[in-house]
């Protein structure tokens, strides 16, 4: 029997930066794990892991048929060549191209919907087209899983999945014994320091973020508000490198580039604004929380679940910079004894609720009954 688990990524970076531990954990109880993306810098990770890597080109962007059904081409290609036991598949494309030749080839398939992306940010053709792939391709997976109540309540009012293959499991997870809370920054008399953490783009209310920032400063509040995370990012929604030079020119922000280990930053912020329009279960969140740093993000899917209200920190609708300067300020103005107990209680939800190891465990049980029944 087959041992071969292919994981199908857009990004070679997505796999190594939310997978890493899935693919140890797959490893060491006896998989032959082979990541399938796209190529970037990342690839040389992938050896550390022991995973085995497979380049497939991917138009992320674009909605051209005819680069589709190349790519759904190069799936059925790979996967007839590995005829592995199984498919993860995680991001639109691979969830519904991947599926679609894992379908063709007798292969299990199991999904991951981290996340739906601009198309279901309105409505519009493209939201009717990605409806129709999924439903089309999800249909004979053996699970589906929804990192957040809300795109699980969408797909299953919209027909997409039926009950009995989804179910709800808390994003990637994190891991509580990497992301662990330092002693907070002293104040020194230095200025309020609030961090985005995550890829620049106006979706993730990056520009809500900046005009919140500078409101506060005309307001007097002594404040920096930093950007930590990839410019030049592949998307419709890519804020551009001028634009960025440009906020920084004008003092509004201070970006800090990409790190790979973002604790330091983390630990050296006294909270975490994340503005997004929609998100699966945002990872950043996540690894703040873990640290024990309170967090001002919207009443969205996926940031919602992250944040208990007045406990851990505020949630403010999205698009609406008045209600994010509000929400900025209170924190801002309060005291530091307090901000160290909404951390605290931050991270106890954390490790109740998102430890990674509930992650690994749901996959490692479908992954053991998709093979042993098929």
């Amino acid at each position: 029997m087959s041992r071969k688990v292919v994981i199908a990524l857009n990004t070679t970076w997505n796999l190594v930066t939310f997978r890493a531990n899935l693919i140890r954990a797959l490893a060491a109880h006896g998989y032959d794990v082979i990541g399938v993306a796209p190529e970037d810098s990342y690839v040389g990770a992938l050896a550390e892991l022991n995973c085995r890597y497979i380049s497939i080109p991917m138009d992320n962007r674009g909605t051209h048929p005819y680069h589709d059904l190349q790519l759904l081409w190069r799936y059925w290609k790979t996967f007839r060549r590995e005829r592995p036991a199984a498919l993860l598949g995680f991001t639109i494309k691979p969830n519904i191209y991947g599926s679609f030749a894992a379908r063709l080839l007798g292969i299990p398939v199991i999904n991951n919907i981290a996340g739906l992306g601009t198309a279901y940010l309105k409505p519009g053709w493209l939201n009717l087209m990605a409806n129709m792939l999924y439903r089309v391709s999800l249909t004979r997976s053996r699970r589906v899983f929804f990192q957040n109540h809300d795109d699980l309540d969408l797909f299953l009012r919209s027909g997409l999945v039926r009950a009995d293959q989804a179910r709800r499991i808390p994003g990637s997870g994190v891991d509580v014994s990497h992301f662990v809370p330092r002693p907070m920054p002293a104040s020194g008399g230095r200025p309020f320091r609030f961090l985005f953490l995550g890829r620049l783009m106006w979706d993730k209310g990056v520009g809500e973020y900046v005009a919140a920032a500078k409101r506060l400063r005309e307001e007097g509040i002594c404040c920096n508000a930093q950007l930590l995370g990839f410019l030049d990012v592949k998307n419709p929604s890519a804020i551009s490198r001028g634009q960025v030079e440009s906020w920084v020119e004008q003092n509004l922000v201070e970006y800090l580039g990409y790190a790979r280990d973002v604790r330091p930053f983390l630990a050296d912020a006294d909270c975490i604004v994340l503005p997004s329009y929609r998100e699966g279960l945002p990872r950043a969140l996540l690894e703040a929380a873990s640290m024990g740093k309170p967090i001002v993000t919207t009443d969205t899917p996926g940031c919602r679940d992250v944040v208990e209200n007045g406990v851990t920190g505020y949630l403010v609708p999205e698009r609406n910079v008045v209600a994010l300067v509000d929400a900025m300020r209170r924190i801002a103005r309060t005291p530091p004894a307090e901000l160290h107990e909404m951390g605290l209680r931050a991270r106890e939800k954390i490790v109740k609720e998102f430890d990674e190891q509930i992650v690994i465990s749901a996959y490692l049980e479908i992954l053991a009954s998709s093979i042993q029944a098929g």
